[in-house]
């Protein structure tokens, strides 16, 4: 029974091992290897390729099985550290989505949300009252102002849903619970998550992780499609692929935040009173925010009645 439990693991390891980093190694070596031999002038020459592959074919290395296993092996070993390479770049793409605006390029991209916020809230907020005040009136084109009101409200939305304070969209998603939390109950979810995390049902956790999880595969397609973009400097279609990976793992990556971020507060706004039982803090009669400044004081060891 321990020999299938083993062998069940390795195959499972040797799977992951396979799809997170060997196939799309392989694929980018592959890419790199065409970049080399074509460039811009023959990017489309199949022929210049088939004649590359007849010439290693033909080589008196090819017929010498131990030159093959070394050969195989090689590539195997290059895909692994093109793909153990990949996971550390995105790995750095996904710190840079979450990033504080620290740095002049940063705060840099952080003010230039915020200006575009404040520029998107101020043209709501002004539709907003053109279309109350002509539905008061009772005004033909009030429909029309509230769609135009919707509208603004979408843009500014699109940016993010309160003021910035992220260089890119997915630092505020991610934080926006924890200030949420914080203005509706006083408590806060750094000190509180661990324990939220143990009284979460087996199923939540599950989709936290399966949303946390989708968002390290966003971060690490967009690594790989900057590599790809890199290899366009020598072979222009790779662009290609480079600028849709890049576009793809951005948009996945908004949606992976977006339900980590909803499934995070939603944990918090069924539990709060759960947490509070457990760590033996009333809470009958209690206002929330009262309750929360409680459970705040007890996680964080601060002094004072819990």
């Amino acid at each position: 029974m321990t020999s299938a439990f083993l062998s069940a693991l390795g195959g499972r390891i040797a799977e992951r091992w396979l799809a997170a980093l060997a196939l799309p190694g392989l694929l980018f070596l592959t890419a790199a290897t065409a970049a080399t031999l074509l460039g811009h002038e023959h990017w489309s020459d199949l022929e210049r390729l088939r004649d590359w592959v007849d010439t290693l074919s033909d080589s008196p290395a090819a017929r010498s099985a131990g030159t093959v296993v070394l050969v195989a092996l090689g590539v195997l070993a290059g895909a692994a550290a093109t793909g153990a390479a990949a996971q550390a770049l995105g790995t750095g793409v996904e710190l840079l989505w979450c990033a504080e605006p620290h740095g002049p390029v940063l705060r840099y991209l952080a003010d230039r949300r915020s200006r575009r916020w404040r520029v998107a809230d101020a043209a709501f907020r002004t539709a907003l009252v053109a279309a109350g005040r002509a539905r008061i009136e009772g005004a033909a084109e009030a429909d029309r102002l509230a769609d135009v009101a919707e509208r603004r409200y979408a843009d500014r939305a699109r940016i993010a849903s309160a003021p910035p304070r992220h260089p890119f969209r997915m630092g505020d998603r991610l934080s926006g619970p924890a200030q949420r939390l914080w203005q509706a109950y006083r408590l806060d979810l750094t000190a509180a998550w661990p324990h939220l995390w143990l009284l979460a049902a087996d199923g939540t956790r599950a989709e936290l992780q399966a949303a946390r999880l989708r968002l390290t595969a966003s971060a690490r397609l967009c690594a790989w499609g900057l590599g790809y973009l890199v290899l366009a400097v020598w072979w222009w279609p790779a662009a290609l692929a480079g600028g849709v990976a890049v576009t793809s793992g951005v948009l996945r990556g908004r949606a992976a935040a977006d339900a980590f971020a909803e499934l995070t507060e939603a944990l918090a706004d069924l539990h709060v009173r759960d947490l509070a039982a457990a760590l033996n803090v009333e809470y009958e009669g209690r206002d929330d925010r009262v309750l929360g400044e409680r459970l705040t004081r007890l996680l964080r060891k601060e002094s004072g009645d819990p």
